[in-house]
């Protein structure tokens, strides 16, 4: 989630490190996603069984689900390292051969954001994935040669916000494809406690409560919210955590009732102000508050929508009913949503 103040780079690094520090590394601390959970934990066991490399994984869902802990933890659970790169760190074939190539047996290659791969290093990873094999030309011209470099058992875990951007052959690539869904208020308390045991805060029930209901139902937005929470409480609470000193910290930083921030606002802002009763897309959206079309489409409509604050028609993003009434506003008859006057049945 973009944030309207700068951010230094030191200060980034920090946040990444404190959110490592926070993940789950074994599949019995992993909380929630209970029907994933369940059969990862059939698959991990049949591939160390069999002594096999387990089949690829595609993880799809929107940001901060854990599909980057998840990999890391199958990678645990199966006794191998796991090597993790991005889609847009792939720039060409070069870099996929090196990586490839470096891997021991039944090793875990995680690719985030895959849907970002280049044409080029895409097909070069298909029949590294059917055949443990990697195709490249050797030499130029007339004397060119196509070579084959043969590779020890490995398991690709995709991850992608998108996964109907993946191209056909790709995703037909995976054996098992599992989607991460948004978590549950009482998902989000456990991830909260265990976080705060780990961060050596003290938090109680209620302050738990309040900040994974404001957490959009997201496992690194609690645990960002808590850290928060944690710097509020040392400055202004003696280090203690409960529902009065969670709000105040949630409302230091914007964090309203619903759980929307400040670029929540501002979409809804714009589509129940200067787009209000408007259909509209994405670019639009974006260009009047000013961020990235990804970030609208990724982060913001995702929780919008499951909410009820944003509805998506064939014409475009409208905002509904409930969300004029969260901002105050008196919602038009033609937002989703509204209670609209029956039509009579007969003519007086």
């Amino acid at each position: 989630m973009s944030d309207a103040r700068t951010v230094a780079p030191e200060e980034i690094d920090e946040e990444r490190a404190a959110d490592v520090a926070l993940r789950p590394s074994r599949l019995d601390e992993f909380v929630g996603q209970s029907a994933v959970h369940e059969q990862v934990r059939i698959l991990v066991e049949a591939a160390a069984h069999r002594g096999e490399a387990l089949d690829h994984v595609l993880l799809y869902g929107p940001p901060g689900l854990g599909k980057t802990t998840l990999a890391q933890i199958i990678a645990n659970e199966m006794g191998v390292h796991a090597r993790l790169t991005s889609g847009p760190a792939l720039e060409h074939q070069g870099m996929l051969a090196s990586i490839l190539t470096s891997l021991e047996d039944r090793d875990v290659f995680f690719i985030d954001e895959v849907h970002r791969l280049n044409r080029a290093v895409e097909e070069a990873l298909y029949p590294a994935m059917e055949d443990l094999a990697f195709d490249f030309v050797a030499g130029k011209g007339a004397g060119a040669q196509t070579l084959r470099l043969s590779l020890k058992r490995f398991t690709v875990i995709a991850a992608t916000t998108r996964a109907g951007a993946l191209g056909g052959p790709l995703r037909d690539r995976f054996g098992v494809t599992f989607r991460l869904d948004f978590y549950a208020v009482d998902e989000l308390v456990a991830i909260a406690n265990r976080s705060a045991r780990l961060l050596e805060v003290e938090l109680d029930a209620a302050g738990a409560q309040l900040i994974a209901s404001r957490a959009r139902g997201t496992p690194r937005i609690v645990n960002r919210l808590l850290r928060r929470s944690r710097d509020y409480a040392q400055v202004r609470a003696a280090g203690h955590i409960d529902a009065a000193v969670a709000a105040a910290a949630l409302d230091v930083l914007g964090i309203d009732s619903l759980g929307l921030d400040e670029l929540d606002r501002r979409v809804v802002g714009v589509l129940c102000g200067s787009l209000r009763g408007h259909p509209v897309g994405v670019q639009t959206i974006a260009v009047s508050v000013q961020e990235d079309p990804d970030t609208i489409e990724d982060v913001v409509e995702p929780f919008l929508i499951r909410i009820g604050l944003l509805a998506r028609t064939p014409r475009g993003r409208l905002a509904t009913a409930a969300a004029y009434q969260h901002l105050g506003m008196a919602p038009p008859a033609s937002a989703p949503g509204s209670a609209e006057p029956q039509a009579e049945l007969f003519d007086s």
